[in-house]
């Protein structure tokens, strides 16, 4: 199936490691080019390889939390592609900790780049966006249901997919789509630092595994394909949708 995607240009925040990665490179399979922004130099080196190089990836070292950060990453599509066709808003999770163990200054900090700045993105991108642009929202499964020990991520996630469910309606008349990605038990760096914090990471996996109705994790690789057709002209009617990304763990409609 053609997505359409070919010479399509897409940003790519926390395109360096875990599922924005996963997402850029699918994007990239299919023929389009990306700006991949992460917080390091050796990041964002190591991604824009991987990538293809100058021709179809640059990288750009940027915080979400940094407001100066929509404005550099528009510019980097704009002069390296001459276009820009979405964006995908991923950044990497919150930290751990129950209400009565996280401080002032913790929230504030995830405040900043979990929420504030994925709005600031969305708002930049926004006005630079034509008829078939697209906003993506990478979320999390508290946006349904709380998850023990992450009371950040529990706060925050659904307000933004409400957000974003919002953003879909004002943007819809100028043919401008908004999706949410709402994974769960994907394999990254950030699940297997989630289990070992319990102690025993090999049985908490198993338990989380007899969970799904698959018998397993997903891939980064599943969640980018997925990614790429949502934010792909092939999903031109899809807006405003949170597509569950999770082996069937939500049981709900």
């Amino acid at each position: 199936m053609d997505l359409g995607l070919k010479d399509r240009v897409y940003i790519v925040t926390g395109g360096t490691r875990g599922l924005g990665r996963a997402a850029a490179r699918e994007l990239v399979a299919d023929g389009a080019r990306v700006v991949v922004s992460g917080r390091s130099e050796k990041s964002v080196a190591a991604a824009e390889e991987e990538l293809g190089g100058a021709a179809r990836a640059v990288g750009v070292v940027a915080d979400n939390a940094d407001s100066g950060a929509p404005d550099r990453l528009i510019a980097a599509a704009r002069d390296a592609f001459k276009r820009l066709d979405g964006v995908l808003i991923s950044v990497g999770g919150p930290p751990t900790g129950t209400s009565d163990t996280i401080d002032d200054d913790q929230w504030r900090a995830a405040f900043e780049s979990v929420f504030l700045g994925a709005v600031r993105l969305s708002r930049a991108v926004a006005a630079e966006l034509g008829e078939g642009g697209v906003i993506g929202f990478v979320l999390s499964t508290s946006v349904y249901e709380p998850i023990p020990d992450l009371a950040i991520s529990n706060a925050f996630r659904p307000g933004l997919a409400g957000y974003a469910k919002s953003l879909a309606n004002e943007l819809g008349p100028r043919g401008i789509r908004v999706v949410g990605l709402v994974p769960a038990h994907i394999e990254t760096d950030r699940v297997r630092e989630l289990y070992e914090r319990g102690g025993d990471a090999d049985a908490a996996r198993e338990r989380a595994v007899a969970g799904v109705p698959l018998r397993r994790y997903g891939t980064p690789d599943e969640f980018g394909r997925s990614a790429a057709f949502l934010l792909s002209p092939a999903a031109s009617y899809l807006t405003g949708v949170m597509l569950s990304i999770d082996g069937g763990v939500r049981r709900g409609f």
